[in-house]
């Protein structure tokens, strides 16, 4: 693979690095304030709609879609280096962009398997930022990692699907704005093939019997910017049968796909997380005395800097060649690599953050600081998208198959 990056992708780096230095890291204090002054906390601080109108009218916007009728037309190799830049104020940029999750997942799932009433009623909103969606797999009652435990039922009566379930840690769903969740629940509980027991449907948020119940913390942050993560309860929820995304059976299938590009999207930001760390460590580190010299004097802070370089640029080196794999063999063709930067990649930025905390003291811990709320961000990417033992098992029993 070719190591440059090519005319169209040096140019909108170009343009994003400066959004980023002259709007969007400006914007980052500004937002907090606003935010401690809102009825709400979950409503949207003005400086963030400000932000998106700013990346619309630099054409910095929907990035994320390769599909050029919806998106930038961009390949996965394209847009890596972009959502790194994006992953130094992950709070801000993605949202202001219009590439934050949970929405980039459920766009890019609408623009595959909708139909076109579907991509017109929620697609359309959403590529706009008119709208916030949600997506609701997870529940509290079972292993989420193994997507065939999911319990939610949706049922069949007529011209309509009723479905009954308990989620938890839905992102986005406390947020105002979120007009619809894709929801994950099983149509045919008792078939004989347990990937072709889920289904997935369009729920409006306000349909009588959808309870936003709570919002759930994470590591005692609630994330405000992605509307938080929260409980939702499905009671006796009915919809149109026209709600049902593709086929019934074919949920599993569904999600396989939407969690792929997320799983390489999470990792280029996590990498754009670990050089804000870098960048804040060595700023410390220079400016700070201890024991008769500056930090930046002091071996063991300088191993970690020397470290996170090195595993840094590991890192990017492995999430590129994914990108690539993606772009020219497909997801499928890419599965091993996903799984690896999906195992390697926030475990390795957890530890890079940690250090740079260490590094800030009381400071790394304190709100003065990103690098607090960073660290939790980055380890929970360790859960999200299945856990680490999850992606080991699936790339430990593929490498084995080779000597069986």
């Amino acid at each position: 693979m070719d190591f440059s990056y090519d005319t169209r992708t040096e140019e909108l780096r170009a343009r994003l690095l400066a959004f980023m230095d002259e709007h969007v890291y400006p914007a980052e204090a500004v937002a907090e304030e606003q935010r401690a002054a809102l009825a709400s906390p979950w409503d949207e601080p003005p400086v963030v709609a400000e932000l998106k109108a700013e990346a619309k009218r630099q054409g910095l916007w929907n990035l994320f879609l390769p599909d050029e009728e919806y998106g930038a037309g961009l390949t996965n190799l394209q847009y890596a280096p972009l959502a790194e830049i994006t992953g130094r104020s992950p709070q801000l940029a993605p949202t202001a962009l219009n590439c934050a999750a949970p929405d980039t997942g459920n766009m890019e799932l609408l623009a595959q398997f909708a139909d076109e009433d579907q991509k017109k009623q929620w697609l359309e909103p959403l590529l706009a930022g008119e709208t916030r969606s949600a997506f609701a797999m997870t529940e509290p009652e079972v292993a989420s990692s193994d997507a065939t435990n999911i319990e939610t039922r949706i049922r069949r009566d007529g011209d309509a699907y009723v479905i009954d379930g308990r989620k938890w840690y839905i992102s986005g769903a406390m947020n105002p704005d979120c007009q619809v969740f894709i929801v994950m629940g099983k149509t045919d509980p008792d078939g004989a093939d347990p990937r072709r027991q889920q289904s997935m449907i369009l729920v409006p948020r306000d349909t009588p019997g959808v309870e936003v119940r709570r919002a759930m913390r994470v590591y005692g942050y609630e994330d405000h910017y992605h509307g938080g993560h929260a409980e939702v309860v499905f009671d006796g929820v009915r919809v149109p049968a026209a709600h049902l995304i593709g086929e019934e059976g074919g949920g599993f299938a569904i999600a396989q796909a939407r969690l792929g590009p997320g799983r390489i999207h999470h990792c280029m930001r996590l990498i754009g997380m670990a050089e804000r760390a870098v960048e804040l460590m060595c700023r410390r580190a220079v400016s700070r005395t201890a024991f008769g010299k500056s930090l930046a004097q002091q071996g063991v802070v300088q191993n970690w800097i020397a470290d996170a370089r090195v595993t840094i640029e590991q890192l990017r080196l492995l999430v590129l060649k994914t990108a690539w794999l993606m772009d020219t063999v497909g997801n499928k063709g890419a599965h091993t690599e996903i799984q690896a930067i999906k195992i390697a990649t926030p475990r390795a930025v957890v530890d890079i953050i940690d250090k740079a905390v260490q590094a800030h003291g009381a400071g790394g811990v304190s709100q003065d600081f990103p690098l607090a709320e960073l660290w939790a961000a980055a380890r929970t990417l360790r859960l999200a998208d299945g856990p680490d033992e999850v992606h080991q098992r699936s790339l430990a029993r593929r490498e084995l198959k080779k000597y069986l």
